[in-house]
């Protein structure tokens, strides 16, 4: 009989996750007030979105492998401390450095805050309903794009941008309260059998398989990224709908994508390598309907839509099938690599977005995004594709 489902515990790690991604994404909306508010231009502004990524894909390996050996729930307890001080040096930070230096320290605190996250359901749920319990948690992210990123705009506008930054790092606070009380501690080193010699990290045999599951992760949110980044300017001037409908049209689409959230809850302990095969060619073939027949409102406002629910699953599957590629000894690890692999991806994709306005204009966008997402699923069964060769050769000899 398998134990009663943690539900309690799921639930305050997607807590914890909602505010720590509604953090990092905070000053997306905000970046015409604090520019007027630090004497700098948007542009400059903008950039602390980029300094935030890059300190995450520079710092999260290092910071988990560091740490590999403290208690998880603590550490969830100190980062997202430390988070709540970063944003609440943000809101007090009398200049532009200040400010970078404050989201340098709480891109820190988010990178090693997922590396430990991500792996943390592996230690609460049996295996066959891990993929139930990342998509509860995986739901945190999602309702910070559809419900906290807008919430603190909405509360940056009407109170100013640093009573945003400072309210948040009061909400980080309580779910660092929560955490204390209802997340239950794990015990996450892999204990050793009789006479087994514990052996580096490097050499442990599940890490290529999670090594080439980071190059598709990279791979498929760039083909994501390229198109999603310049999302509102391609609806306004390539599908022709009126600016004033984006953030009607951006509502469906994360509204869509938490759909697709749900639905990969239950396909993940279920059909998983196909659920994941078929919510990524469901987006290729929304991908193919916005190239063709952007003009065609009906048919683009449907493919726009099916875009987000098949993409919205997507990211929880690729969680799902890492926690289960990797060794219970190396999946802190793995999971300090798939964060900095996403987050590579996200930066990627916008770079190549930009790169391709410059030169093709917005109409390039779909074709790349297409062109990227086939190959990342293909190397995404790249393990399944030599593990199938390798049992072929032995039946033949």
């Amino acid at each position: 009989m398998l134990p009663a489902f943690p539900w309690i515990g799921l639930l305050t790690l997607a807590g914890a996750i909602f505010v720590s991604v509604t953090s990092e994404f905070l000053p997306t909306g905000l970046l015409p007030e604090m520019a007027a508010g630090l004497g700098v231009g948007v542009g400059t502004t903008g950039l602390l979105v980029t300094v935030f990524a890059g300190t995450v894909v520079a710092a999260t390996t290092p910071l988990t492998t560091l740490t590999r050996r403290l208690s998880r729930k603590r550490l969830v307890v100190v980062v997202l401390c430390v988070i709540a001080v970063a944003n609440v040096l943000a809101g007090l930070a009398p200049t532009y450095g200040v400010l970078v230096a404050a989201r340098i320290l709480g891109g820190c605190a988010h990178g090693l805050f997922w590396g430990v996250v991500a792996s943390y359901p592996t230690y609460l749920v049996a295996g066959k309903r891990l993929g139930r319990a990342i998509a509860i948690t995986a739901a945190g992210g999602s309702a910070a794009f559809v419900l906290g990123v807008p919430v603190g705009t909405a509360i940056g506008h009407a109170l100013g941008w640093r009573a945003a930054f400072l309210m948040i790092g009061a909400v980080v606070i309580v779910l660092a309260a929560v955490v204390v009380v209802f997340l239950p501690p794990v015990e996450h080193r892999a204990p050793l059998a009789t006479g087994e010699i514990p052996l580096p990290l490097a050499e442990d045999r599940s890490l290529r398989g999670v090594l080439l599951l980071c190059a598709a992760i990279v791979v498929l949110m760039v083909g994501q990224n390229t198109l999603s980044t310049y999302i509102a300017p391609w609806l306004v001037q390539v599908a022709g709908m009126p600016v004033s409908a984006v953030p009607t049209l951006l509502f469906v689409f994360g509204g869509a994508g938490a759909a697709g959230l749900v639905l990969a809850g239950v396909i993940a302990d279920r059909v998983p390598l196909r659920g994941f095969a078929t919510m990524v060619l469901v987006v290729l073939v929304a991908g193919l309907v916005l190239a063709v027949s952007a003009r065609t409102t009906a048919v683009m406002l449907v493919a726009f839509t099916v875009w987000g629910l098949g993409f919205g699953g997507v990211p929880a599957l690729l969680q799902t099938r890492m926690m289960r590629t990797a060794s219970p000894r190396v999946r802190g690890l793995a999971g300090a690599l798939q964060t900095t692999a996403f987050n590579v991806g996200i930066g990627g994709g916008a770079l190549l977005g930009s790169m391709l306005l410059g030169t093709s204009g917005l109409t390039a966008l779909p074709p790349a995004m297409i062109g990227f997402l086939a190959a990342g699923l293909v190397l995404a069964f790249a393990p399944e594709l030599a593990r199938l060769r390798v049992t072929r050769a032995l039946l033949a000899e």
